[in-house]
């Protein structure tokens, strides 16, 4: 199972930006870029969402409710994956948590907590 650890949350306001990162141990440096990686959030009282996600191609999807706000990259020398976000809403207040995938193997990170408030 692949461990992860996520980084950049905290508070800002409405309309600011965050950049969160994700990175991968070093022991998988080798097949990092064969593991397709997301991010999804957890608001209290709700479900855990899928927010983006960037395929080994490098192809991304988005939830609908951050489309043209938030741009997931990666960095396979890295071992990293980033979120930037921009124009947040108190909406977008959760924990977000990366996730990596491949046909051999899955892994979570224990999420970053943004939080947008005035």
């Amino acid at each position: 199972q692949v461990r992860l650890v996520e980084s950049g949350g905290g508070l800002v306001q409405p309309g600011g930006s965050l950049r969160l990162s994700c990175k991968a141990p070093t022991t998988i440096l080798s097949v990092f870029n064969t593991l397709n990686m997301a991010w999804y959030r957890q608001a209290p009282g709700k479900e855990r969402e899928l927010v983006a996600e960037i395929s080994t191609g490098r192809t991304t999807n988005y939830a609908d409710s951050v489309k043209g706000r938030f741009t997931i990259s990666r960095d396979n020398g890295k071992r990293s994956v980033y979120l930037q976000m921009n124009s947040l809403k108190p909406d977008d207040t959760a924990v977000y948590y990366c996730y990596a995938a491949s046909p051999r193997t899955s892994g979570w990170g224990e999420g970053t907590l943004v939080t947008v408030d005035s």
